[in-house]
């Protein structure tokens, strides 16, 4: 079932006689759980016309680096395969989306895409819809609730978007039924790009390559699904009470894969609804609504990669504050090669880029300390979105905006005033040792800096 919410026709062209439906993929990496995929097929189904998947890479997406684009590529590699089993031909063109699927439209009948909510994806959404002559429906497959539909506005805090979004889930917590196209596509000709040798493709790519692909995190569906799989069986039970101690692994791994849509958060949420777990209500409470605020943030707030994001008292007592004697200043280029003096915040820095991905609890604190330990609260805002967007899988996502944002006051509470933080909620290395091993964490990323790099590795 797609529910009527999720689909939102972009522009008032009439669907006209073509030689196939199109699909214009780009938040929604894969071909499970992809309503976007599916209402293509069925339209195409009703047309009796064959359904032609695109994507389009850019050379210059904003902040994009080796480490995204091996970890995309590897996925869309596997979504490729994937369509070609169910006779659906999917055209790669290094090139970037909004122009390509212009081109590739000349020929369809209409064409259907994902959604997303950071700038670029609506600007890309919003350009092509002007200058289609057929229709192009925007189908909402990578969130439960559609943003609009969850709420009209920009949430304060948790406590206000919760209520909202629960009054909403029976009806978008439905199974995706998946459809067979009637036609193949397999034979119409397109140039593209072959990503079996990825390396290659990745080596005529004019992008940033001092940020290296990872090896802990393999990109593409089957490896997001083995990650959840493990989580569903043996953490989740004891995910509440687990998931701040970065010693254990606990966590279920699930943001590189939500960031790149290779894993749908509706097949993730009825997944953990079957198992029943003590610890689903927790986990879901971060998959849906601290996920989806996040969603709501970045799409109702114009500056959500600004300092401007945070709210005014928290803007107002940072500034209180701004002249307050730090104990340590730091340079970027210091917080980079991660040379604070303090081994927790060092060992979270090096987790990140390292391993692509730090612990959801040291990201609290590394932004904390952030902004503890520079010249202005601008200049933290700015140098912990850069870091985290610089290695992190999941950087660049709207959790990441919102996360970065939280260290700032961003749906959050004032809290009891103190130097340099002002009301803004505080954090110390005494609350790490309360809630775990602090120095068994630091002996598992120096360990971790010693491991072969992913390069040295061999992987289909």
């Amino acid at each position: 079932m797609i529910q009527k919410e999720r689909i939102k026709p972009l522009n008032e062209k009439k669907i006209r006689k073509g030689k196939y439906v199109l699909y214009w993929m780009q938040a929604s990496q894969r071909t499970e759980y992809n309503h976007a995929l599916e209402y293509a097929i069925s339209k195409a189904n009703d047309l009796l016309q064959p359904v032609v998947v695109f994507f389009g890479i850019t050379d210059h997406f904003p902040e994009g680096n080796e480490r995204h684009y091996y970890f995309m590529l590897e996925g869309l590699r596997e979504v490729k395969r994937s369509l070609e089993k169910r006779g659906i031909k999917m055209v790669i063109q290094r090139r970037s989306p909004e122009l390509g699927i212009v081109t590739l439209a000349k020929d369809a009948s209409l064409v259907m895409v994902d959604r997303g909510y950071l700038r670029i994806q609506k600007e890309w959404r919003k350009d092509v819809a002007q200058r289609l002559t057929c229709p192009l429906i925007q189908v909402e497959s990578d969130v439960i609730v559609p943003v609009e539909e969850a709420s009209p506005k920009e949430e304060y805090a948790a406590a206000t978007f919760r209520p909202k979004i629960h009054k909403k889930l029976d009806h978008f917590l439905v199974p995706l039924k998946e459809r067979e196209p009637v036609t193949d596509s397999l034979s119409l000709q397109f140039d593209r790009l072959d990503l079996e040798n990825m390396d290659q493709v990745l080596s005529k790519l004019p992008i940033d390559r001092s940020v290296k692909r990872v090896h802990e995190f393999p990109g593409g569906t089957k490896e997001a699904k083995r990650h959840l799989a493990i989580f569903l069986e043996k953490r989740l039970d004891h995910y509440a009470e687990l998931r701040n101690d970065p010693t254990l692994d606990s966590l279920s791994k699930m943001s590189p894969y939500l960031h790149f849509g290779q894993i749908s958060p509706l097949y993730i949420t009825l997944k953990a609804m079957e198992t029943k777990s003590p610890g689903q209500e927790a986990f879901l409470e971060e998959l849906i609504v601290r996920r989806e605020l996040s969603m709501n943030f970045v799409f109702y707030h114009e500056k959500y990669d600004s300092f401007e994001s945070i709210p005014e008292w928290a803007r107002k007592t940072l500034k209180a504050h701004q002249k307050d004697k730090r104990p340590y200043v730091y340079t970027l280029q210091e917080l980079e090669s991660a040379k604070t003096h303090d081994p927790y915040w060092n060992a979270a820095q090096k987790e990140m880029v390292f391993k692509g991905k730090m612990h959801g609890y040291m990201r609290m604190y590394w932004g904390k300390k952030i902004l503890e330990w520079s010249k202005t609260a601008e200049e933290a805002f700015r140098n912990a979105l850069y870091l985290n967007n610089k290695y992190e899988l999941d950087g660049r996502d709207p959790n990441g905006f919102a996360g970065v944002a939280w260290c700032f006051g961003k749906h959050d509470r004032p809290w009891g005033e103190r130097p340099i933080f002002g009301n803004i909620r505080y954090m110390n290395d005494k609350g790490l040792m309360r809630k775990f091993d602090a120095d068994e964490y630091v002996k598992m990323i120096t360990n971790l800096e010693k491991r072969p790099s992913r390069s040295t590795r061999t992987r289909d």
